[in-house]
């Protein structure tokens, strides 16, 4: 058996979804020949005993410039300082409170994890033989971390990125900083032995940056071991359920409110039959915009705000649901993104319903590959899917599961672990 040292921040129990990809891998690369030992930060519970974890202290670095400095460590320094924050023009007084930040952020905010993993990391490889490194980001500080190690002790490293680095569309870096961390990027990533990522777009746009590397697209998967049992209890009602974070702008559900006004008002659905559930871990960027939208489109007697619940809970919910709502950003950026919730919800096997983006990129034909759910490309679009759900509840008592096992399959952490698997297989012969 084969070890390969995984250097990854998030990991279960860490709440999120960032964690996801990393324990699947380290679940399931054993079948295919390699063990896992995983380098993270001291986690808020216990892991899985099963593998073999290994945590390091971690230094908050905005908390500790926050205390040098006589501020509250966990309150915004906006907030503290009383500058209010505009959403559409800051002023400059605004931008200025964001670059302290920005510099000691550098390249990202767990930049004070790097010392204490290098120090931990080096103690593996001095009492494990190690095949091979892989590093999973974000954070990207994951990566500095493997590139030291790899490099030191002449090991083959593999950079997973489940997002882009200075490429990513939702970081809000100064022009200055992505200057600084898309040169950062290129100098880390030229000592990788291969580059992986989620998508074929986001591997086309590493392509444009890191020429002559080895580039991979592995795509992220479900855990085969949580897929919802087909005897499962259903809602009685014509439930929408949403789980994970809402952006106002970016991933938000105002467009489906017109569409359940539109339909409410002319008697097409009814009032009393449909709830609309919005589950928010860790938590909702801002709720006040949620509840100005409800206010507007009438529906405070549909929309059902559940604030932060746990992981285990939003589990149980999708698996009751009629259907599961995914929603994307209205951006081209935003083809080539798979959201962490769309494999929850191939496991949960209930309907998907997506809008968002009006291509649908890689989430609509992973949909139409699979049959698991639809995307709807504009408002028409998404009010005929609605209502022809609907009708279809009305008919049966149920919004009918379509998925094709096969397909979906394809989109397992099994699947996932034996790519990983034959990638580093090649880079250590």
């Amino acid at each position: 058996m084969k070890n390969v040292l995984i250097i990854t921040f998030y990991f279960p129990p860490h709440p999120g979804i960032g964690g996801v990809r990393p324990y699947g891998l380290a679940k399931y690369l054993s079948l295919y020949g390699w063990n896992p030992i995983i380098l993270t930060h001291v986690l808020p519970g216990e892991p899985d005993p099963q593998l073999l974890i290994i945590q390091t202290p971690y230094k908050d670095v905005v908390e500790a410039w926050k205390t040098r400095f006589g501020l509250n460590p966990k309150k915004p320094l906006n907030t503290q300082l009383q500058i209010e924050r505009k959403k559409n023009k800051p002023s400059i007084i605004n931008r200025l409170t964001y670059i302290p930040n920005e510099i000691i952020t550098y390249p990202d905010e767990k930049i004070g994890w790097y010392d204490f993993a290098v120090m931990e990391g080096e103690r593996i490889l001095k009492t494990h033989r190690i095949d091979a490194i892989l590093s999973s980001s974000r954070p990207e500080t994951c990566h500095l971390i493997a590139k030291y190690l790899s490099g030191k002790y002449h090991i083959p490293w593999v950079a997973d990125l489940r997002d882009l680095w200075s490429q990513n569309h939702y970081s809000s870096y100064s022009r200055l900083k992505k200057y600084f961390v898309k040169n950062l990027e290129i100098r880390t990533l030229k000592d990788a032995s291969a580059i992986t990522t989620v998508s074929e777009p986001l591997e086309e746009k590493l392509a444009v940056l890191h020429k002559n590397k080895q580039i991979f697209t592995i795509k992220n998967g479900f855990d085969p071991e949580s897929v919802n049992p087909e005897n499962n209890r259903i809602d009685q009602y014509f439930s929408i359920v949403y789980t994970g974070d809402l952006y106002e702008g970016k991933r938000d559900p105002t467009e489906l409110f017109a569409v359940i006004q539109e339909l409410c008002d002319k008697n097409l659905i009814r009032r009393e039959d449909i709830n609309i559930h919005f589950y928010g871990y860790p938590r909702f960027e801002s709720e006040n915009w949620l509840q100005e939208e409800i206010e507007k489109f009438h529906l405070r007697d549909i929309v059902i705000l559940h604030g932060t619940v746990t992981h285990e809970t939003a589990i149980s919910e999708q698996r009751k649901a009629q259907m599961l709502l995914l929603l994307m950003w209205n951006n081209p950026e935003d083809r080539g993104v798979y959201t962490g919730k769309l494999f929850e919800y191939l496991a949960a096997r209930r309907p998907v319903i997506s809008f968002g983006f009006p291509e649908g990129g890689v989430i609509k034909e992973l949909l139409d590959q699979t049959h698991a759910g639809i995307h709807a490309g504009n408002y028409e679009e998404l009010k005929a899917a609605v209502l022809q759900s609907y009708q279809e509840f009305k008919a049966s008592g149920s919004v009918q599961y379509r998925g094709i096992p096969d397909q979906v399959m394809i989109y397992s952490q099994e699947e996932m672990a034996k790519n990983f698997a034959r990638l580093l297989d090649s880079v250590i012969t």
